[in-house]
């Protein structure tokens, strides 16, 4: 994989010269004869909230897809923190540091809240292998405790400590879309990538994300990409916004200039 010293094309104009967390270069992602996604380019700050809007069939889920190693772009160039991870597998991107959440509530349902918010960091391993384990070495007991903590202070801030040992496939619709959130930031993400998170969250549930989002944004490390049919969402919670129209950029800018753009108000928003 090579590296890059500048954000490619595409890259918003910044104060300083800090390599993006995330940039597109002319992605393009294509269903035989279907061009899902063509000329694709943006870039996310550490620190950034994006937000990524567009009709149906726009081709936002698609773009995750490619962000993320899901799927790899037939055209183009996906960098992380300047690396081109192109060609990159979802594994790589996520020991990167990249994290996402799907349209789809995608928990382990047998296992409990807290499990499913452990397997977050249970990738690194305890250290000691198998001995470890039939021995219970005291460092593997330590990491472990450490772990729960990190857990525990996750369940807390998602509003999850009251069900921590509930099975997560026993959640109504809101509840296991924040344990997906919680999981998703438990091993404090480079790039999170929230797809439709707020579908089936109640006042207080959303409340809760947008403060996840912005406590995110105020660490200053974490670039964060969303994508949301909650417009009023989208424009409380976001720096600037990319607005997809059947596989292209349509515009992008902060949300006060998207809402006044007339072709997004045209393709997108009418009168939101």
């Amino acid at each position: 994989m090579s590296t890059i010293e500048q954000a490619p094309a595409g890259a918003p104009n910044t104060d300083d010269d800090a390599v993006p967390a995330l940039a597109l270069e002319r992605v393009g992602v294509r269903f035989g004869g279907i061009r899902a996604l063509h000329d694709v380019s943006f870039s996310v700050r550490p620190g950034e909230v994006l937000g990524l809007i567009g009709p149906n069939g726009a081709g936002k889920t698609t773009l995750f897809d490619a962000v993320s190693g899901v799927r790899v772009p037939d055209e183009g160039r996906v960098f992380l923190g300047g690396t081109d991870m192109t060609r990159a597998n979802a594994v790589a991107r996520a020991r990167w540091g990249l994290r996402r959440t799907f349209q789809r509530v995608q928990t382990f349902g047998w296992l409990t809240v807290e499990d499913n918010v452990l397997t977050a960091l249970e990738w690194e391993g305890g250290g000691g292998g198998m001995l470890a384990d039939l021995v219970a070495f005291p460092t593997r007991r330590r990491r472990e405790k450490r772990r729960r903590e990190t857990v525990g202070a996750v369940l807390e801030e998602c509003g999850l400590a009251a069900v921590r040992d509930e099975s997560a496939g026993s959640l109504p619709i809101g509840l296991a879309r924040m344990v997906e959130v919680a999981r998703a930031i438990a091993a404090d993400p480079k790039v999170l990538m929230l797809d439709e998170p707020s579908s089936g969250l109640d006042e207080a549930e959303a409340q809760r994300l947008g403060e996840r989002i912005q406590a995110l944004k105020a660490g200053g490390e974490c670039a964060v990409v969303l994508v949301e049919h909650d417009v009023g969402f989208v424009m409380e919670h976001c720096d600037r916004i990319v607005v997809l129209d059947l596989g292209e950029v349509l515009a992008t800018g902060p949300p006060a200039e998207i809402q006044q753009n007339a072709a997004v108000r045209a393709a997108y928003l009418g009168d939101a």
